[in-house]
């Protein structure tokens, strides 16, 4: 087997996230032997269905600490995200924006969040990656009156402690 410590680089797809309907592309760097550096996109420019809005991007860097080699086993993160979000006619969880369902919310968000996550080694070059991660959150938006239309009824702002990271990532590592 190849010696995994060589390896310096990570192309991965979050599969889950994929499967909520957001496609996805990340590239993690070996910065040092404990160190790495993620750097994720998210995309989806599709409308949900129906009545339902869901489309954002966003982008999500992360530092990592590996409690043993980078790309094996456990390891603790700190992660920012950056996003834009155009959403409406569905129910969120926990109560936020609750006029989401009748509305159309507009607009942008950033978070600071922790993680801690495992991974997984299938082969020399394939694995599986978990991670789960919580922060504060900060979003700026505008309401509008309808789904389609560009009435503006209100905006403003929400913060909040939130899940900003729960992932299982396929990954393919490269020397």
């Amino acid at each position: 087997l190849t010696d995994l410590h060589a390896q310096t680089l990570a192309v991965k797809s979050d599969l889950l996230a994929g499967a909520l309907s957001s496609p996805n592309l990340s590239v993690e760097v070996k910065l040092s032997d404990r160190f790495t550096l993620e750097a994720g996109f998210h995309y989806n420019p599709f409308p949900a269905g129906g009545d339902k809005r869901w489309k954002h991007w966003f982008a999500q860097p992360e530092l990592r600490y590996w409690m043993c080699q980078p790309f094996g086993g456990h390891f603790f993160g700190t992660h920012l995200m950056y996003g834009v979000y155009n959403v409406g006619g569905m129910k969120l969880p926990l109560g936020l924006f609750k006029g989401i369902r009748s509305s159309r919310y507009e607009g942008d968000f950033w978070v600071l969040g922790v993680s801690y996550g495992y991974h997984f080694i299938l082969s020399p070059r394939w694995s599986i990656e978990t991670s789960l991660g919580i922060g504060f959150l900060h979003s700026g938006y505008k309401r509008y009156r309808c789904l389609h239309c560009g009435e503006q009824t209100g905006g403003g702002h929400k913060n909040f402690m939130a899940l900003t990271r729960a992932s299982v990532s396929l990954i393919y590592l490269i020397n």
